[in-house]
């Protein structure tokens, strides 16, 4: 009599074992949904280049175009008090884009509420007021809950956006090199710096 006592009990644990994979891999696809729903970056996106995003007209960009430049991420907007280093942006633009480097600028108004104008707006504001002939995309957000994929891969390695104007400088390679503050002026020494030794 001990056999099938033996043989119901292994079945039991076969049985326990399978219920028991089955959840964890309920759990782990639903870990992986939810995270996919938050917009964090997959293990498949590596590098900045892997991104997709929208311009300020409304069309999307695969960031993968600027692979081979060095590049300069900044959360941008119109009414703050580093606003006037869209000046400083556009004339380290201006100087080094011939030598691969390539300004992208991403309004967003999480600080303040100190972007509060339409992808219209903002584009004719940095056309007139500042003759901005770099590229801009469409506002996102660059923290909290709604953070954008782009920015969630880069504050969660390279520190937290801490306020407007903060600078990302990504190599040729799609890799980010060093995350400069706001008050790291773009045409500053510590900045340029940088630029120039990325683009060696």
């Amino acid at each position: 009599m001990k056999k099938p006592i033996l043989s119901i009990g292994t079945s039991i644990l076969a049985i326990g074992s399978l219920v028991f994979a089955l959840a964890c891999n309920s759990a782990a696809s639903a870990s992986q949904a939810k995270a996919e729903q938050k917009g964090k970056p997959t293990m498949s996106e590596k590098s900045v280049l892997d991104f997709t995003v929208k311009n300020i007209d409304g069309q999307e960009v695969k960031l993968d175009a600027y692979r081979g430049k060095a590049i300069l991420i900044v959360n941008v907007a119109s009414k703050c008090g580093y606003t006037p280093q869209y000046d400083g942006l556009q004339a380290t633009y201006a100087k080094y884009k011939d030598q691969g480097l390539v300004v992208l600028g991403f309004p967003a108004n999480n600080f303040l509420g100190q972007e509060p104008g339409t992808n219209e707006e903002i584009k004719t504001f940095c056309q007139t007021k500042f003759n901005v002939s770099f590229p801009l995309f469409a506002k996102i957000s660059v923290k909290g809950d709604d953070i954008h994929p782009l920015y969630q891969f880069l504050t969660s390695n390279a520190g937290a956006v801490t306020w407007n104007f903060n600078k990302f400088l990504i190599g040729r390679d799609g890799k980010i090199i060093r995350h400069f503050e706001s008050k790291d002026k773009p045409e500053g020494e510590a900045v340029i710096s940088a630029i120039e030794q990325a683009l060696k």
